[in-house]
């Protein structure tokens, strides 16, 4: 195959149990960034900063959502995954936390739609200083949710550079024909 043609051609759909190390970075992404949204937004004052906040929010919800799937696709994964004594305890510590992240967020998600949504439904104008309290508070929960995730994310790392864990892809036709042997060959000299 020639590299134009490589290039214009869409990879392969992977399978539900190939899905988690193309899914999981999403997540961990948008939960990361949300804090900084939710600082602009206490810094500035409590109308120009709103917009910041819902946005915070929209990258919670977002990155929650991921979660979900991240949880999902690293159930099926681990389903097939080869054991060893030692990955088989950080694989278990990985997916508990997984859980719990989820969870957290999921959580976090609904306080802070509360926060941001509850006094305009209930039609009660919040002080500029409960408008950048709450928020603030609420960034301290966040920074443990976060902790959580940084660890769940740690031991992930754990199986794929400590253990060599990695997603069973069925071969493409390129790796059938033996193209793609010739190029690991190369590539690892």
């Amino acid at each position: 195959m020639t590299p134009l043609l490589a290039l214009q051609a869409l990879p392969p759909i992977p399978d539900w149990t190939e899905l988690h190390p193309l899914v999981i970075h999403f997540p961990i992404a948008l939960l990361l960034v949300a804090p900084l949204f939710i600082l602009v937004g206490i810094v500035m004052n409590s109308e120009d900063g709103r917009p910041f906040l819902i946005t915070a929010l929209a990258l919670m919800v977002l990155g929650t959502l991921g979660t979900v799937m991240a949880v999902l696709t690293g159930e099926a994964a681990a389903e097939v995954a080869h054991r060893t004594t030692g990955m088989a305890a950080v694989l278990e510590l990985h997916q508990e936390l997984a859980e719990i992240t989820r969870d957290i967020f999921g959580l976090l998600s609904v306080i802070f739609a509360a926060i941001l949504f509850v006094p305009r439904f209930l039609r009660r104008r919040t002080s500029p200083a409960a408008a950048r309290l709450l928020p603030m508070a609420f960034l301290l929960f966040y920074v443990a949710g976060t902790v959580v995730l940084v660890n769940t994310a740690h031991n992930g790392g754990r199986l794929v550079h400590e253990f060599g864990a990695h997603a069973f892809v069925a071969p493409t036709a390129q790796a059938v024909n033996g193209q793609s042997a010739d190029r690991e060959t190369k590539h690892d000299r």
